[in-house]
C-alpha cells in the first residue's frame, strides 16, 4: 500500500473561498468584547423549486407552517390547508397522533412496538427533516432509544423490510475504482461528518451485511441532535464487501451484495479506496468508523488515525465513555479521581470494545502514577481478563495480539489460587474486584453465581458495568444487581434499563454508559478546532470532562453518568474540552473564518460561545426561490 499523503490540510484556494465568505454581524475576530456570528445561523435559503417539489422535499419542506408570504413567493398557496401553523403546534399535533398510536399498541413496550414508534419517526424524517430534528431534540430521552440503542439493533435485523427511501451511500466491493467519481454522486458540498460501517458486528448481532447502515443512519441522527452538526452535512456510509451471515446469503429478498466477505489485501483495498475518494472531495470531514468486527477494529485504526480525521467509536468511543464511568465508580466510593491506580478490575470480553477499555484505562491510571514505563507496567496488574476461553494468561496459545499486554503471568496467579483459563466465577471469588467490567456480548453471563461471589469484594461500593448492547445481551440486569450483591453497588449499563425501587424510599440507578455522551463531542471539538488528527490527548480529556460533570452529591447516590436530556450541554463542554486540548498539543488548524491563531486568543468563555454558536439548530429558514 501506498503511504497516504495527508489531504487535511486547506488548499490555497479553498482558503482564498472561506476567506472571502460574507460574515454576518460583528467581526467575530475582534480583540475586545468579541461576538462570535453563528455559522448555523438563520439566513434566507436559495432553493431552485417549488409548488409540490418542495413539499415532497425533506430538507426544505415546512408541511402547514408555511407563511402566506412564502405560500405566495414558492407558488404554495392552494396546495396546504389554509391555517398556518407554527413549529410547536405542528410538534404538539404530531405527539399527540403518535401517543393514540402508543395507546392503540397492544403489545405494550414491546420490540413491535419499539419498530413501530422507529416507522412513525422514520416517516417524519422522510418528510420534513426539521421537525423530525426539533421533536428529537425535544423528547431526546424518550426516542434515543428508538433512533439508537436498542432499537437500532432491531431496526438492522429487519432493514430490508423497513426499506423504503435511500440515505446514505453505499460503496461496494463491485466499485473498486469508481470511488473517487462516485463521492461526487452526493449532492452536499460540504460534509463535515462521516459514519461508516461494513457491517461485519453490528452491536452484538453479529455480521448483518449491508443493512448494518441502520447504525451509521442512527448515529448521525445523534450527531444531529447532541452535537448540532448541520443535518445537511452528514453522511451515513455502507461499505459492502459482502457477507459471512448464511441466512443473508441466501434471502433472496436480500440488498446487499450475495458473497462471502473480502478479506486480506483485497478488504484493505477497498476500504483504502473509500478513504481517499471522501477526504479527496470533503478534506475537512471526520470519519467515524463503526462496528467494524475486531479483527479489523483495530487495523485499520492504526492504519489511518495519524494520516486522516478519524476514530473508532466502538474502540475508543466505548474506552472513553468506560473511563468516565470507572472514574465516576470511584468518586462514588468517597474517593477521589486520583485514587483509581488502586482499582482492581475483572473485565469479562476481548473484543474491539474490552480491548479499547482495557488500554484506555491503563493508559489513565499510568498518568496518574507518573506517566513512565514503570507506571505502564504498574498499571497492567490491576486488570484480570476473562474471555471465551476463561482467564487470559501467558500460557496462552495464539492469543489475540491486542490482549497479549493483558495476559497475566501464570507464577503471580497461581498464588492468587488460579489457573489459565479459570472462570470468570474463580476468578471474581478469588481477586475480589472492586469492578466488574462487562463487555462481552453474552446475555446474562453476569450469572446469580458470579454476582454472589462479587459480594465477597474488598470495595465498600463494589461497581457493576453491563455495558454489552443491546438491552438481551446486558451481562446481567439491574434488578439481579442490586438483589443478589446489595443495594449498595454501583450499577451501569450500556442499553437503558429503568431505575430499581430498592424500598424504605431509596432508588438504585441504572447508569447508562450510553456513547453518546461522548462522540458527538468527540466529533464536534475536531471539526471546531480544525485538528489534523484525534489524538490520545483529545480522547483523554473527553472522558475526564464527562465524569467531572456529575457532582458530588450526585454521585454519593450512585449517579455516574449524567441525563440524557442534558446531553447537548454535555457535548458542549466535551467539545469545549477537546478544542483547547487540540490546541495544547498544537493541533487545531482552525475552522472557518476562525482560524488557530485566533482560536488561542479565546478564554473559556469565548470557546463556549464560539461551539454553543456554530451548534446547528432546527428552525424553518426563510425559503427564497430562484429560478436555475
Amino acid at each position: 500500500m501506498s503511504h497516504f499523503k495527508s489531504p487535511l490540510r486547506l488548499s490555497t484556494s479553498l482558503i482564498r473561498q472561506l476567506k472571502q465568505r460574507v460574515r454576518m454581524g460583528s467581526n467575530p475576530l475582534q480583540s475586545h468584547s468579541r461576538s462570535f456570528t453563528s455559522i448555523e445561523g438563520h439566513r434566507p435559503v436559495i432553493v431552485h423549486k417549488r409548488s409540490l417539489d418542495i413539499l415532497h422535499d425533506p430538507w426544505f419542506n415546512k408541511g402547514t407552517s408555511f407563511s402566506i408570504t412564502e405560500r405566495d413567493r414558492l407558488d404554495l398557496r392552494g396546495l396546504l390547508p389554509p391555517n398556518v401553523m407554527t413549529s410547536d403546534q405542528q410538534i404538539e399535533r404530531f405527539m399527540a397522533d403518535l401517543k393514540t398510536l402508543e395507546h392503540k399498541a397492544r403489545d405494550g413496550p414491546s420490540d413491535p412496538n419499539a419498530l413501530a414508534m422507529w416507522r412513525i419517526l422514520n416517516r417524519l424524517h422522510d418528510r420534513n427533516e426539521t421537525m423530525y430534528y426539533k421533536v428529537l431534540i425535544a423528547k431526546i430521552a424518550e426516542y434515543a432509544p428508538i433512533v439508537y440503542t436498542p432499537t437500532v439493533g432491531l431496526v438492522c435485523q429487519n432493514y430490508g423490510g423497513l426499506f423504503r427511501r435511500p440515505r446514505g451511500m453505499y460503496f461496494s466491493a463491485e466499485d473498486r475504482g469508481e470511488m473517487m467519481s462516485m463521492v461526487y454522486n452526493w449532492p452536499a458540498d460540504q460534509v463535515d461528518m462521516i459514519v461508516v460501517t461494513d457491517g461485519s458486528r453490528i452491536l452484538g448481532l453479529g455480521d448483518l451485511g449491508v443493512q448494518g447502515i441502520g447504525i451509521a443512519i442512527g448515529k448521525l441522527d445523534l450527531y444531529v441532535a447532541a452535537a448540532g452538526i448541520n443535518p445537511q452535512r452528514v453522511l451515513p456510509v455502507m461499505i459492502d464487501v459482502g457477507t459471512d451471515n448464511e441466512k443473508l446469503l441466501k434471502d433472496p429478498l436480500y440488498l446487499g451484495l450475495q458473497r462471502h466477505r473480502l478479506d486480506g489485501d483485497e478488504y484493505l483495498a477497498v476500504i483504502d479506496e473509500f478513504m481517499e475518494a471522501v477526504f479527496t472531495r470533503w478534506p475537512h470531514v471526520i470519519v467515524q468508523f463503526e462496528d467494524f468486527q475486531s479483527k479489523w477494529a483495530f487495523k485499520l485504526l492504526q492504519r489511518y488515525r495519524n494520516t486522516f480525521r478519524m476514530f473508532n467509536d466502538d474502540v475508543q468511543g466505548t474506552a472513553g465513555v468506560a473511563i468516565a464511568g470507572l472514574l465516576g465508580a470511584v468518586r462514588a466510593q468517597g474517593s477521589q479521581m486520583i485514587d483509581f491506580p488502586k482499582q482492581k478490575i475483572v473485565v469479562a470480553g476481548a473484543g474491539s470494545a474490552g480491548i479499547g477499555v482495557l488500554n484506555a484505562a491503563r493508559k489513565t491510571m499510568a498518568r496518574m502514577l507518573g506517566n513512565n514505563e514503570h507506571a505502564f507496567v504498574s498499571a497492567g496488574r490491576q486488570f484480570w481478563v476473562v474471555d471465551a476461553n476463561g482467564l487470559i494468561t501467558d500460557e496462552r496459545e495464539n492469543v489475540d495480539p491486542e490482549a497479549r499486554p493483558f495476559a497475566r503471568k501464570s507464577k503471580e496467579i497461581h498464588r492468587q489460587g488460579l489457573r489459565e483459563g479459570a472462570s470468570l466465577v474463580e476468578v471474581v471469588q478469588q481477586v475480589k474486584p472492586d469492578v466488574l467490567l462487562g463487555l462481552s456480548a453474552v446475555g446474562g453471563l453476569f450469572s446469580k453465581e458470579v454476582l454472589e461471589a462479587l459480594r465477597g469484594s474488598t470495595s465498600t461500593r463494589p461497581a457493576i458495568f453491563a455495558m454489552s448492547n443491546p438491552t438481551n445481551n446486558a451481562e446481567c440486569t439491574p434488578e439481579e444487581a442490586f438483589s443478589i450483591v446489595g443495594d449498595n453497588v454501583v450499577f451501569a449499563s450500556g442499553s437503558p434499563f429503568k431505575d430499581v425501587d430498592l424500598g424504605n424510599g431509596h432508588i438504585g440507578h441504572c447508569n447508562q454508559g450510553n456513547n453518546m455522551y461522548l462522540f458527538p463531542g468527540i466529533g464536534l471539538g475536531t471539526l471546531l478546532s480544525g485538528s489534523r488528527v484525534i489524538s490520545d490527548g483529545m480522547l483523554q480529556v473527553a472522558a475526564e470532562c464527562l465524569a467531572a460533570y456529575m457532582t458530588d452529591e450526585e454521585v454519593l447516590k450512585g449517579v455516574i453518568y449524567p441525563s440524557i436530556s442534558s446531553i447537548r450541554d454535555i457535548t458542549k463542554k466535551v467539545a469545549v474540552a477537546v478544542i483547547k486540548e487540540a490546541l495544547d498539543e498544537d493541533l487545531a488548524e482552525g475552522y472557518r473564518e476562525m482560524d488557530a491563531r485566533e482560536l488561542r486568543k479565546l478564554n473559556q468563555e469565548e470557546i463556549e460561545e464560539y461551539v454553543q454558536n456554530n451548534m446547528w439548530s432546527p428552525e424553518y429558514p426563510t425559503l427564497v426561490y430562484k429560478k436555475e
